[in-house]
């Protein structure tokens, strides 16, 4: 072992000593958010659920510009017509980011029009609630289509902007089903988990990129049409979020450049016990739960 390796072997305790240290100090004296006043955000099905509630948090919070991407013209044009009222300038586009053709015609569409996007949302997610024998093929595969690789798309067609302006942020809106998957919703914890590992590869990635951010959150059930019908066993104690509280959280932890969002803070526990319990005493905390059979009577919309 030559002289530089058996130096940063020995660094390596102190810099990760340093480090928690350092996120220590932090959560007891937390950075100063930055500001939103220049900064344009696109944010995918954003006409509807969590994503008009981040059109509405990211406006009050001061955005410069938002942009509404979707496939509902209505809802994108009354969400729209929302923003505006409040004084901040807003767009929408119709688009199908399983698309990627229409994703990258859009996006030049959006320069063009708008200018510079430099906060991306990958909000837009779809979900069937079947298992995977009741599953058409065809919606199985729309599911991988929007809530993964649409962010593939949206990415590729936004982040090269933002390495050149040193100025950016890439943002997913995922689930805690991601680290923790349940039955009758195979498709979107399939997706989700891929959307996961996604974003941790790209938040790696842009670790040597100045400027530019990465922040993934991931919410436990949210109270929006797109689940309506899903019931867990203790609803006062696991009541489900609300999506005002999520968008909030989110726009917060976006200005303090936050790469990782667990929402509530009880879902830390949740990874916790799934790496140190075995897989019978995981699956009874499901069957305890309710998350076994939480899609028996799930009704929401794809």
């Amino acid at each position: 072992m030559d002289w530089r390796s058996l130096a940063a072997l020995l660094l390596f305790p102190v810099r990760m000593v340093y480090y928690v240290l350092k996120a220590a100090a932090r959560l007891a004296v937390p950075a100063r958010p930055k500001e939103l006043g220049e900064q344009t955000v696109l944010i995918t099905g954003g006409g509807r659920g969590i994503g008009k509630q981040l059109a509405r948090e990211f406006a009050r919070q001061g955005a410069k510009k938002i942009i509404l991407w979707g496939r509902t013209e209505k809802c994108l044009k009354e969400t729209m017509e929302e923003i505006k009222q409040t004084g901040t300038e807003c767009h929408y586009f119709l688009c199908d980011v399983g698309n990627r053709e229409e994703v990258y015609q859009q996006a030049k569409a959006v320069r063009e029009k708008v200018g510079d996007v430099t906060i991306l949302v990958n909000n837009a997610a779809v979900v069937h609630g079947k298992s995977l024998m009741e599953s058409d093929d065809d919606a199985l595969l729309k599911s991988q289509h929007i809530n993964t690789l649409g962010q593939f798309w949206t990415t590729k067609a936004f982040l090269p902007r933002m390495l050149e302006l040193q100025n950016g942020h890439i943002v997913c809106l995922n689930s805690v089903l991601a680290l923790s998957a349940i039955p009758g919703v195979i498709d979107y914890c399939t997706s989700k988990a891929s959307s996961f590992a996604f974003m941790e590869s790209l938040t790696l990635g842009l670790l040597d990129c100045p400027g530019v951010q990465a922040t993934t959150v991931l919410p436990f059930h949210t109270s929006t049409e797109m689940f309506q019908g899903m019931r867990v066993r203790f609803p006062n104690l696991f009541p489900p979020l609300k999506p005002e509280t999520v968008a909030q959280k989110t726009v917060e932890a976006v200005r303090l450049n936050q790469a990782l969002l667990l929402l509530p803070w009880t879902m830390h526990a949740l990874v916790i016990l799934k790496s140190v319990l075995p897989q019978s005493a995981l699956e009874e905390i499901h069957k305890f739960t309710g998350s076994y059979t939480c899609m028996n009577t799930f009704k929401g919309r794809t």
